[in-house]
């Protein structure tokens, strides 16, 4: 079908975008030619980006609502889910949208998003792949708070991630804490609040709060998750011993594995409280321990996505046409 001269005129016409690019994220001597790679993927796109290079001191916050408040209605995030994570809080509720460029080493929002690791396919999709909301989580535990797009993770996870990020990025030698950690973890009572109305008491190794379907380096936690629901998704892995665990983690990346062990809740609202205090985690972040509390807001974020979302259902015909963000 060809595409209408408005439409046409509508697809060239430049757009103005805040480019916040982070040379740490991926393999940091590859950054220079992913820098130029991308602007001149964007200038193919007939994008004016303002380049933002993210140092160890940034504040990603006070930059994003900077360029909101200039005018800008494009933001995007040029780095791994790290450097997406920290952008969130200041987009959440806004009327821009996110544009993401995977260039980190698990890539795991985009992932679930649909857009490619390619540069020139996801620089593509900011003109035209599918603009939707997506869901945001909110997590307090002690005195941090944290937005999160993938998941909160409460006990055994949580202290093994540390050490498995550090193993995944080449540090080989924690291995041997990977293994001592597993010997020594004890599970913990868990007093689980769902929504005010549902309270549940477990024994268990370890907790997830999922937003998407696939977490960490792609595994598939289940594709029941939706980031699109307004809820959130909880799994006790309460009657799996820790060796069962791993071998969950390990299989899912092939696909959904049944467990008897494994329950799973959705709601709006979570409070947990854990004896002995567990540690929190979310998106990779460690927070605090003991107790949190978690919250969903409802299509609190806009982003530019794949037409078609891993783990997703495919997005109805007449929500797949390009969807140009406005211009300046």
């Amino acid at each position: 079908m060809r595409l209408s001269s408005k439409l046409k005129t509508v697809l060239h016409r430049p757009i103005r975008a805040k480019l916040i690019f982070n040379p740490g994220s991926g393999q940091p001597g590859e950054s220079p030619q992913k820098l130029v790679s991308i602007l001149s993927e964007m200038q193919n796109q007939h994008m004016l980006p303002e380049v933002f290079i993210v140092q160890p001191d940034s504040q990603l916050d006070a930059v994003i609502q900077s360029a909101i408040k200039a005018g800008i209605k494009l933001i995007i995030v040029a780095g791994g889910d790290g450097t997406i994570d920290s952008a969130i809080g200041a987009m959440a509720g806004s009327e821009a949208t996110l544009g993401i460029i995977p260039t980190g080493t698990r890539n795991n929002v985009a992932y679930n998003l649909g857009i490619s690791a390619e540069i020139a396919e996801s620089v593509a999709l900011l003109r035209h792949g599918h603009r939707l909301k997506i869901d945001v989580g909110r997590v307090h535990s002690g005195h941090s708070r944290h937005w999160f797009l993938e998941i909160v993770a409460l006990g055994l996870i949580s202290d093994l991630y540390p050490m498995a990020d550090d193993f995944q990025h080449g540090n080989l030698a924690q291995i041997g804490g990977l293994l001592s950690t597993l010997v020594s973890a004890t599970p913990s009572s868990l007093e689980i609040n769902l929504d005010g109305d549902q309270h549940l008491t477990t024994m268990a190794h370890m907790l997830l709060i999922a937003n998407m379907s696939y977490i960490g380096p792609h595994f598939q936690i289940s594709p029941d998750v939706s980031f699109k629901d307004g809820r959130l998704d909880v799994f006790t892995f309460s009657d799996m011993s820790k060796l069962n665990m791993i071998s969950y983690a390990m299989l899912s990346r092939g696909g959904l594995v049944e467990d008897a062990g494994i329950q799973h809740y959705r709601a709006k609202h979570i409070t947990i409280v854990s004896n002995p205090p567990m540690p929190v985690l979310a998106d990779g972040i460690l927070l605090d321990q003991g107790s949190l509390s978690v919250h969903v807001h409802p299509r609190a974020l806009r982003v530019m996505a794949g037409t078609v979302l891993t783990g997703q259902p495919a997005p109805p015909v007449e929500n797949v046409t390009p969807a140009i963000p406005d211009e300046a």
